[in-house]
């Protein structure tokens, strides 16, 4: 076997110390305990306001069509709560899954 030209070892060399630190940058950082609260809080938050709004919006559209005001805005209202509550629910059991 040749043996290997001293510029081809430095190179080598360089290329595994680069590699070492390319490693160490792209670990994944701790987010910190306020960073966390508030992406979790505005998470939670959205979750439960798009499901009412949604609710809403189809209660209200669901109401102009077969026109029976107020009524499917309230039961489609419960159900955008519902719907909320159980994505929050899961969002949390997913959240408490990564922790353990």
């Amino acid at each position: 076997m040749k043996k290997k030209p001293d510029d081809i070892k430095q190179i080598e060399t360089r290329i595994a110390n680069l590699q070492k630190k390319e490693q160490q940058v792209r670990k994944p950082k701790s987010e910190s305990e306020v960073v966390f609260a508030t992406t979790t809080g505005f998470r939670v938050g959205t979750e439960l306001l798009s499901g009412v709004v949604v609710g809403a919006g189809l209660g209200y559209v669901a109401d102009m069509y077969f026109k029976t005001a107020p009524w499917c805005l309230i039961v489609f209202l419960f159900l955008g709560f519902a719907a909320g509550f159980l994505n929050v629910y899961r969002f949390v059991k997913s959240e408490e899954n990564k922790k353990e």
